[in-house]
């Protein structure tokens, strides 16, 4: 029986061990502004390269990306944040009078990380989903970016091919009906092959989930993202699943690419939204590719 049908203790505390495993590696850095914490995991050591820094989707954190870690780090510094509002990070403040609800986020970002490596060092950087967009205008506003990768990137302003609808978790009746739910969702929108909803799909998406307080959505169908993108310029690597709801993926990648030689457009196949995920090793293998 698949396990998006069932409870198998045993494979969930394989899993919880497997992220605990992964996170040993890492080494944890909080960092404050205007008295808010951003937390940062370093991954890897190699200065002879820009530090590659990769940003989460919404309802996410930082193992949205576990399954990349260890292949992105042996040749690289990785930097993975939990974003403010998600998981370990506080919540960014409101936005003031003429903000988009996005500014906050954006502010507690850059100056975190230029606290930690410095504001005029490049990077490469890349982002999920929600991330992708907030990827693109951070780029836009720090500068210094080598090479840039989205990946199932929100903001492109195109019409999205959900069928089946989301289920609210947070309305559920009991853990049971909690857990049918996040299942659910992430058969909806994050996975397209059913056999990949494991433990660890599940425990990174029960876990993210209940540390979300940012509400995400909203900025992602706001657009903005092809001018970011042509803002900031330079190599970028623009990478969707075959089958991601988000967006009809094959004529956006080539709409995104068009008329931009520096960019360049990968569909993996077989995969759905959260394709660094489902097709780990195809993913990794063109990113560093990208990268190198």
């Amino acid at each position: 029986m698949p396990y998006f049908s069932t409870f198998d203790p045993q494979a969930e505390a394989g899993a919880l061990d497997l992220i605990a495993r992964i996170d040993a590696l890492a080494t944890l850095h909080d960092v404050e502004h205007d008295g808010l914490r951003v937390r940062w995991r370093r991954f890897g050591s190699d200065s002879s390269r820009p530090p590659l820094v990769l940003l989460h989707g919404g309802h996410g954190s930082w193992m949205h990306w576990l399954r990349n870690v260890e292949a992105l780090a042996a040749s690289r510094t990785l930097w993975l944040p939990d974003l403010p509002g998600f998981n370990e990070s506080d919540a960014p403040p409101a936005p003031r009078a003429g903000q988009a609800a996005v500014d906050p986020l954006l502010d507690l970002l850059s100056a975190t990380l230029d606290r930690l490596i410095g504001a005029g060092t490049e990077v490469d950087l890349g982002g999920f989903s929600f991330g992708g967009l907030v990827a693109a205008k951070f780029g836009q506003r720090r500068g210094h970016i080598r090479r840039m990768v989205l990946v199932g990137s929100g903001g492109h302003g195109t019409l999205r091919r959900m069928t089946v609808e989301m289920i609210n978790w947070r309305a559920a009746e009991d853990r049971d009906q909690e857990r049918a739910a996040l299942l659910h969702n992430l058969a909806a929108l994050m996975l397209h092959d059913k056999s990949a909803i494991d433990a660890l799909a599940f425990a990174i998406h029960d876990i993210s989930c209940h540390g979300t307080r940012f509400r995400s959505k909203e900025v992602s169908l706001s657009g903005g993202l092809q001018a970011a993108l042509d803002a900031i310029g330079g190599p970028q690597l623009l990478l969707w699943g075959e089958h991601d709801v988000t967006a009809d993926s094959r004529p956006l990648v080539a709409q995104l690419a068009a008329g931009h030689p520096l960019r360049e457009g990968v569909v993996i196949d077989g995969a759905g939204h959260w394709v660094q995920f489902e097709r780990a090793g195809e993913f990794n293998a063109a990113l560093l590719r990208f990268l190198d």
